[in-house]
């Protein structure tokens, strides 16, 4: 079972796992994700692999505490065991060959889109990043993109940080001034990655989402997460996450991850009390340990 080596909270909403994972982390790429269960009872959810050393043996995944596993997984500390980690699983995103990219993260998304801006600028490409959020409070990693990015722009919603607006108006202003770029990468909730799609549109801009839409397995066989690329019915866990973005039916896409949104949220009321009943049993078991 893998063991949590640091935990830490990004911002209000987001935590930061960092995993001893030897064997996936010697074979992880950017753009891949693995498959977690935090206990024998718990649910399988993907989290897409935000970091990876080889050296030190570990995977690092970031997540917003929403529904009922991701809470269960916060409660969990450094030290403590998930039950297990599958992958790595996906499609890596191809970054040969590219000379000047943009990518862009759209809160949590930025999270995922890190290790790709990392993967670029390491292979020598001129990397603009553009990341976005609601406020100031739920800005995180902006000195990992720091290191990671020729150019870096923070927009907030409300203006208390960085340039007020969303990360498609930036974009936009970008590209009327003239900047060009071999490929956008666009990554976070579904709106976002359709308006950006949408600005990319009439320059004829490469542009490519990563997709995460409700997944069981991760290899295929569950047929969960699957979605509307050209007309044709694709996996997003075996054929992408990575997709042409002009080519998504985001329509589609957005009825789907919707689904089971009122079924999700009364689970997660249903089981907030049983929340606290395991992290007072788990307080008590280490204290008692001690």
């Amino acid at each position: 079972m893998p063991t949590i080596v640091t935990k830490r909270y990004l911002n209000p909403i987001v935590t930061m796992m960092e995993l001893d994972c030897p064997h996936i982390a010697r074979k992880a790429k950017p753009g891949q994700f693995v498959m977690v269960r935090p206990d024998a009872l718990g649910e399988r959810i993907p989290l897409t692999i935000a970091d990876y050393d080889p050296v030190r043996g570990t995977v690092t995944i970031m997540y917003q505490r929403l529904g009922v596993t991701t809470h269960k997984l916060d409660l969990l500390e450094a030290g403590d065991n998930i039950l297990d980690v599958v992958g790595p699983l996906g499609n890596p995103t191809e970054v040969e060959g590219v000379q000047r990219a943009m990518v862009i993260g759209g809160g949590v998304g930025s999270a995922i889109a890190y290790p790709q801006a990392k993967a670029l600028f390491a292979a020598g490409a001129q990397v603009d990043v553009i990341i976005g959020f609601r406020s100031k409070e739920l800005v995180f990693m902006e000195d990992n993109f720091r290191r990671n990015c020729s150019n870096l722009y923070i927009t907030t919603d409300d203006g208390t940080y960085g340039e007020q607006g969303y990360v498609n108006k930036k974009l936009e202003q970008l590209l009327q001034a003239g900047n060009q770029y071999d490929v956008v990468i666009a990554i976070g909730p579904v709106p976002m990655m359709r308006a950006v799609c949408q600005t990319t549109l009439p320059y004829q801009l490469k542009t490519i989402v990563s997709l995460n839409p409700i997944m069981v397995d991760g290899t295929g066989m569950c047929g969960c997460c699957r979605c509307k690329v050209d007309g044709q019915i694709k996996f997003a866990c075996v054929d992408g996450p990575d997709f042409d973005g002009h080519k998504v039916d985001f329509d589609e896409l957005m009825i789907r991850t919707a689904v089971y949104r009122t079924q999700e949220a009364d689970a997660t009321e249903r089981h907030l009390c049983n929340l606290q009943r395991m992290a007072d049993e788990l307080k008590e078991k280490k204290g008692g340990a001690q």
